[in-house]
């Protein structure tokens, strides 16, 4: 069941969430209370409220177990990594640039969800400084527009961003992280004057690419479809990457649903992400080692277009895959690498069907040692 409605209201008390009685929203109140609630009426017309396990209803419906103890606001340690207010440079030749605080609507399991606090000043509104970063920094030839999420800004806004990254000649790839294709696809269906700036600046040699967030194939409604079509009808490419969620698309007919899905509409799965230990996070978790063998089964019932996708955690020292499982052993490889000595890098554990993160796989000095003398690489 899709909305009529082209011009979707923002939803961000749980008195206007008509499905929820007097108890649930007392209930829930705590959890508003310490993380942030957004939603449309577009995006929640997609829940079945005669589901309890419908997977919309868990992308943006608080749930009382976000206040267990657990995970930190930067589980990824970006702060480390931040030259500037609102730049980031993690790796060689990337750039993120975190333009715009507000999101479409939140998901509860944000990795990010820190920047929505009063007291976050990480975002920027201005980028000259930031610009001029990477104008000097020529290894710097792919830069990430995200946030918060880019397009909800005004174009206006937002084309002066992508004017001033683009006027940058060694910058030869802009990405949009957007989850508003999902969100609110109307954004992009009801604005020619988006579609024609992201046209006018998006070439051959010089991509713009839109990193769309589908958790699950039931966000890919007709209009959805329709907004990325427009996309590639402006000439942008369109990638979709998204975490394994717990009570979303914790199985092996969902992730597999989800990436046939996008190869039917053209869209290339780009990463399925181990879900990061933030804040807030317990009830979204799926443990490492249940999350290769849901992404192994999903992958056995692809065809090859719709087996881009690396499983991958986003560690504080890199992009770590998940390769796969030999007897009682879990092999991991650096895909991306903060530093240079662990680009490529393989790491072999002991099994842990309990670890939710690389940190729960290392072991004491003592126990390394004992496992390099068996052989076992680091």
């Amino acid at each position: 069941m899709t909305t009529n409605h082209s011009n979707p209201k923002y939803l961000v008390k749980l008195d206007q969430i008509k499905e929820l009685n007097a108890f649930e929203k007392e209930q829930l109140k705590a959890v508003t209370d310490t993380f942030v609630f957004r939603t449309n009426d577009y995006y929640q017309s997609l829940i079945d409220w005669n589901d309890p396990n419908d997977p919309i209803r868990h992308i943006v419906m608080p749930e009382v177990a976000e206040l267990e103890e657990f995970g930190k606001w930067d589980a990824s340690d970006e702060a480390s990594y931040t030259v500037m207010k609102g730049l980031e440079h993690k790796y060689t030749d990337t750039a993120l640039l975190l333009v715009n605080n507000v999101c479409g609507a939140y998901c509860r399991f944000c990795f990010r969800k820190r920047l929505f606090t009063d007291d976050n000043d990480e975002v920027t509104n201005e980028v000259s400084g930031a610009v001029e970063y990477i104008s000097q920094h020529p290894e710097i030839n792919n830069v990430l527009l995200t946030g918060g999420d880019p397009l909800l800004m005004s174009t206006g806004k937002l084309e002066k961003i992508i004017q001033q990254v683009r006027d940058i000649d060694h910058v030869k790839i802009i990405r949009i992280g957007s989850k508003m294709p999902a969100f609110n696809p109307f954004r992009i269906i009801n604005d020619p004057s988006l579609l024609e700036m992201l046209s006018r600046y998006s070439s051959a040699e010089r991509k713009i690419y839109v990193m769309a967030h589908f958790n699950h194939a039931k966000e890919m409604t007709d209009v959805a479809v329709q907004g990325i079509m427009l996309l590639q009808k402006a000439g942008v490419t369109v990638f979709n990457q998204t975490p394994i969620i717990r009570g979303v698309n914790d199985s092996v007919e969902a992730i597999a649903e989800l990436f046939s899905r996008m190869s039917f509409n053209g869209v290339t799965s780009y990463y399925l992400f181990i879900c990061r230990p933030t804040a807030g996070n317990r009830p979204y978790v799926v443990p490492v080692e249940e999350a290769w063998e849901i992404f192994e089964g999903a992958r056995h019932n692809l065809a090859g277009l719709a087996k881009h996708a690396r499983l991958c955690m986003s560690h504080k020292t890199g992009k770590v895959e998940v390769v796969g499982k030999s007897g009682d052993h879990m092999i991991f490889r650096y895909h991306r690498a903060a530093r240079l000595e662990d680009r490529g890098r393989i790491m072999i554990f002991p099994n842990n069907p309990n670890a939710c993160w690389l940190d729960d796989y290392l072991q004491p000095a003592e126990m390394q040692e004992q496992l390099l003398a068996a052989g076992v690489a680091f």
